[in-house]
C-alpha cells in the first residue's frame, strides 16, 4: 500500500490539486491558488497534528502555517530557503523539486504578498493575523 507522502504527492501532481493533506485516511484537497485554502485549514480548528502534505509552493508564510497544523512532513513543488530554514526548525521533514530564494509574486515584479506580509514576523501565530490582514487589503484594492 501507498504511504500518505506518496499518496499526497501523486494526488497532487496527478489530480490537479493545488494542495494535499492526507492524514490517517482523512484527506483534504483544493484547487485553488495561493495560500488560502491552507489558511482555511489553520482556522477549521481540525487535528491535522502528524499529517503529510503536498503542495505546489511553499514559502515562508505556508511554512508557519504547517507549524501551525503540526504536519509530520511536507513535499513542495517550489520551496523557499525560508521555508526550509522553518522546516528543519521545527522537525517537519519536506522534500522539494525546487528550491528558491524566494516566492515571488504572480506578475513576477516583486516578493509574493504573503511573503511580504510576514517577511518580519518569526511566531506562527502571529502569521495568521498579517496572512489575513494582507488578503483583506488585496481584496479591497480589486474591489
Amino acid at each position: 500500500m501507498m504511504n500518505e507522502i506518496t499518496y499526497a504527492k501523486e494526488m497532487l501532481c496527478r489530480g490537479g490539486y493545488t494542495l494535499v493533506v492526507c492524514n490517517g485516511g482523512r484527506v483534504f484537497v483544493s484547487e485553488d491558488k495561493g495560500i488560502k485554502p491552507l489558511l482555511e485549514l489553520v482556522k477549521s480548528q481540525d487535528d491535522w497534528s502528524g499529517a503529510y502534505a503536498a503542495d505546489k509552493i511553499v514559502g515562508k508564510a505556508a511554512a508557519m502555517l504547517y507549524t501551525l497544523l503540526k504536519v509530520k512532513a511536507v513535499y513542495a513543488e517550489v520551496l523557499s530557503e525560508k521555508a526550509k530554514e522553518i522546516f528543519e526548525e521545527n522537525d517537519i521533514e519536506f522534500e522539494y523539486d525546487i528550491l528558491t530564494e524566494n516566492i515571488i509574486n504572480r506578475q513576477s515584479t516583486g516578493l509574493c504578498p504573503m511573503e511580504e506580509a510576514v517577511k518580519n514576523i518569526d511566531n506562527a501565530g502571529e502569521a495568521v493575523a498579517a496572512i489575513e490582514a494582507k488578503i483583506a487589503e488585496l481584496k479591497a484594492k480589486r474591489g
